[in-house]
């Protein structure tokens, strides 16, 4: 599976005319300015893709913070951002691809096979000399047919039963809130138990760019990680869990994800929390 695609190779292809369409997530938790900072300047005829209202249904206790959206929620969303059967679609932000994984695994999810990353984001466009657009661009409808099944999901019980059938659950958020000392947004603090802290920020360079496959593979081996071995990853809500499993997918490693993650797991009194390192 083909995840990233380096700023530079990007530039070429759109310089030779490629047809592409590019998708600008800029989404972090606690920042609802990613659509004024795609207007001060984005990638030329890139379209703003809203992660909370168009890659997630409305939250609930029941399902997490940014439920997966319905097949024709998301195709409805594809058409308005002019994807047509066929395109290429790649999707970048200025966060590593921490929101942007979200789009390329919905998308993979739905069927799609030609979706990657850009890698190292909005940093690495500049770094390669990209220019910049201002403004809104609103493309003509396009015309995808999603079918979904494109990419291995968990349930809450699946996940939860991971760690005790032979499987390996790996828990993407920081370390202090797998380890239950601070939790910033979700009910309860601490992790799923059974569960490994393997943050996501950790598949990232200096330079924000993802780590070569060699040192991803190694990464993931020291967590647990073994051949043939069913593995699933959570975080809050799903979205940074997409980029563990962009980050395991350019490493080898097929990794099923779990969207509901803690939030909805924690808003479940009956399930237990374990704080500390130890998985529990």
């Amino acid at each position: 599976m083909t995840v990233l695609i380096a700023a530079a190779e990007l530039a070429d292809q759109l310089a030779r005319g490629g047809r592409v369409r590019l998708l600008d997530v800029r989404w972090a938790l606690g920042d609802a300015h990613g659509r004024k900072k795609y207007l001060a300047g984005h990638l030329p005829g890139a379209v703003f893709v809203d992660l909370e209202t168009e890659l997630a249904d409305p939250p609930s206790a029941a399902a997490g913070r940014h439920p997966m959206p319905s097949l024709q929620r998301l195709q409805s969303a594809a058409r308005r951002w002019g994807i047509r059967d066929g395109d290429a679609v790649v999707a970048y932000d200025a966060t590593g691809g921490l929101a942007a994984a979200r789009a390329w695994w919905l998308l993979r999810w739905a069927g799609l096979s030609d979706v990657r990353i850009m890698d190292g984001g909005l940093d690495a466009w500049l770094r390669v000399g990209g220019p910049l657009e201002t403004g809104d661009v609103v493309p003509e409808s396009g015309d995808v047919t999603l079918t979904g099944g494109g990419m291995p999901v968990l349930s809450i019980e699946e996940a939860a039963q991971l760690p005790a059938t032979g499987g390996l659950l790996l828990d993407a958020r920081a370390g202090e809130r797998y380890r239950g000392e601070v939790e910033p947004v979700d009910p309860r603090a601490g992790h799923v138990p059974g569960a490994v802290s393997a943050p996501t920020t950790e598949n990232l360079g200096a330079d924000g760019t993802f780590r070569p496959a060699e040192d991803l593979r190694e990464r993931f081996t020291v967590l647990g990680v073994e051949a043939g071995q069913p593995v699933g990853v959570y975080c809050g809500s799903g979205v940074t869990a997409a980029h563990e499993v962009a980050a395991m997918a350019v490493a080898g490693v097929e990794a099923a994800l779990w969207p509901g993650s803690w939030s909805q797991w924690s808003s479940d009194p009956s399930r237990p929390a374990v704080t500390g390192r130890d998985p529990g």
